[in-house]
């Protein structure tokens, strides 16, 4: 059986969530929020990044992490859950391979202290990455802000990264949540693709996968962009069912009903 990979001649799947960053489509919205991220590293301060589902947050963090030169920087990657503050502070000692089973808030939190402060004396910025953090509890948003609490406040150590939904917003605004919030010198939106950006990213894509040439009509490109709201990683999943139905029909350019097609196998 050809697989459509063999059937347009790819080198390898085109639309792959696991990217390499060189690999990356930069878009002005992307450039301009890991520019913030960045900064807020720099200056050991609090960020925020928002997105709609699929709008490539994770893939951000992970871009804006191969900027921090590990010699510079020491990154602390977290997925946050619904837990209390002792998973989030087990995760963080995990990221920093010490193995603190302790039960005790207050234990693993001057652990993490010392570490940070450790990092701090070699030179290094501890960078705390907090991805789907809006599943936080309202209690954990009301703590987390002591791992930055170092010398009343007279030497910030530790930046803090927390991405999240729109919805994170909405947490940092409940008045438990201010210690937090008022660390926080900007935020990031990662906006949806407009039509020519959408154009531009797939034939970025197939260009990766080894195709120079334009695999899909301007209409189709059209309907991925409407069929997606401009979202990442929906259209990835259009326009690669859209070509598995174009090449089930024998069909060298992938069209509207391709797309169409693509649209009644996903959700």
């Amino acid at each position: 059986m050809i697989t459509y990979k063999t059937f347009f001649g790819f080198t390898k799947e085109p639309f792959s969530q696991q990217i390499p960053t060189d690999d990356l489509f930069i878009t002005k919205n992307l450039e301009s929020t890991v520019e913030r991220i960045v900064f807020a590293a720099d200056i050991r301060a609090t960020t925020v990044l928002t997105g709609d589902v699929g709008s490539g947050k994770s893939t951000a963090l992970r871009y804006s992490a191969q900027k921090l030169h590990p010699s510079l920087y020491t990154l602390i990657p977290v997925v946050a859950s619904t837990g209390s503050i002792l998973e989030i502070l087990r995760q963080i000692c995990t990221a920093l391979d010490v193995d603190d089973k302790s039960h005790s808030m207050t234990r693993l939190t001057k652990n993490i202290k010392d570490i940070l402060r450790e990092i701090a004396s070699q030179k290094r910025i501890p960078v705390l990455m907090i991805d789907e953090a809006q599943l936080m509890r309202l209690d954990v948003f009301a703590q987390l802000h002591t791992l930055s609490q170092f010398e009343l406040d007279s030497k910030p150590v530790v930046s803090i990264i927390l991405c999240g939904h729109p919805s994170l917003i909405d947490k940092l605004q409940f008045h438990t949540s201010k210690p937090l919030a008022s660390r926080i010198i900007g935020r990031s939106h990662l906006e949806e693709l407009c039509l020519d950006e959408m154009s531009s990213y797939i034939n970025h894509h197939t260009a990766l996968a080894g195709i120079n040439q334009p695999l899909f009509q301007q209409q189709a490109i059209f309907a991925i962009h409407q069929g997606s709201g401009g979202l990442l990683r929906r259209a990835n999943a259009l326009a690669r069912g859209a070509l598995i139905a174009a090449a089930d029909r024998n069909c060298s350019l992938v069209s509207p009903e391709h797309v169409r097609i693509a649209s009644t196998e996903i959700i």
